[in-house]
């Protein structure tokens, strides 16, 4: 009788059928690597994937602009000094927003206390999806008894546009016996990469740079039961491609080797003689 040698046999076919291993290699390490992250999910707060665009990406693209003013596009001190926070709601019928947010305004020459900048861009200029315009203020503004200054953003568009599922704080009030701000600009986004200094013959500006500081209180992250819900899917999309695995294995280790049963009379003969001698 032939003996059966599943290493032998699992040996032969590794070396006569490389396309087929080196598929079973790749489920196996697709496999390893649905486990590595469903331990990982585990033990980290993953962000959630079906939100596209939360407040730090928003910073984030905004802060690729400067802010950039002619020298005689203030609004003047008289509107300014009027302003003492955001209207109740935006005349256009948009949602209005008032936060304070991890934004560092900067420039060269410029005051940077009671400041605000007003400009309307397309929404895709912030990385939100669409063309619809998007007015945005940053008011740069003091903190309590003179301890450096804050940033507030007044942004108002349409509501489906605007990434509301996880705010910034709400803008503190202004208290009654602060001075109200004392310039407000109408200012243009242009690339900071690209920027430079104005042509001779273009009235001056003033040009405010901007820093986005990444906040991880601004992503939004899954909740518990999505992550439990994940990590089953991984657990079980893994444990089919294991098995597969393993199924390819029993079978090449199984499958007769052709270079030990060429299939020659002499081979067949040899593996079906009886195991008692007829002549005994």
């Amino acid at each position: 009788m032939c003996a059966c040698q599943p290493g032998v046999n699992l040996r032969d076919y590794v070396s006569l059928h490389p396309p087929e291993v080196t598929f079973s290699l790749c489920l196996l390490s697709l496999a390893v690597s649905l486990l590595c992250l469903r331990f990982y999910g585990q033990t980290h707060t993953l962000p959630n994937p079906d939100i596209a665009t939360d407040w730090n990406r928003l910073l984030a693209s905004l802060a690729e602009f400067q802010l950039c003013a002619d020298a005689n596009s203030s609004v003047g001190a008289a509107e300014a000094a009027s302003w003492t926070g955001p209207p109740p709601q935006d005349p256009t019928g948009d949602t209005l927003l008032h936060r304070r947010v991890p934004l560092v305004v900067g420039a060269a020459s410029a005051p940077l206390e009671e400041l605000s900048l007003h400009t309307a861009v397309a929404a895709s200029q912030l990385g939100l999806p669409g063309n619809a315009s998007v007015s945005v203020t940053l008011h740069v503004l003091s903190e309590a008894e003179g301890k450096g200054t804050y940033t507030c953003l007044t942004i108002s568009g349409p509501a489906h546009l605007l990434p509301l599922d996880l705010l910034p704080p709400e803008c503190p009030p202004r208290a009654a016996n602060v001075p109200p701000t004392t310039t407000v600009h109408l200012v243009t986004l242009t690339p900071s990469s690209g920027a430079g200094p104005p042509p001779a013959a273009a009235p001056p500006q003033s040009c405010f740079s901007l820093q986005s500081t990444h906040d991880p209180a601004l992503t939004v992250m899954l909740t518990q039961e999505d992550q439990a819900v994940a990590g089953r899917h991984l657990l079980e999309s893994s444990g089919c491609l294991l098995g597969v695995c393993l199924l390819f294995c029993l079978y090449a280790s199984l499958r007769r080797s052709p270079r030990r049963h060429p299939g020659n009379a002499a081979d067949r003969h040899i593996c079906t003689q009886p195991l008692v001698d007829p002549d005994h």
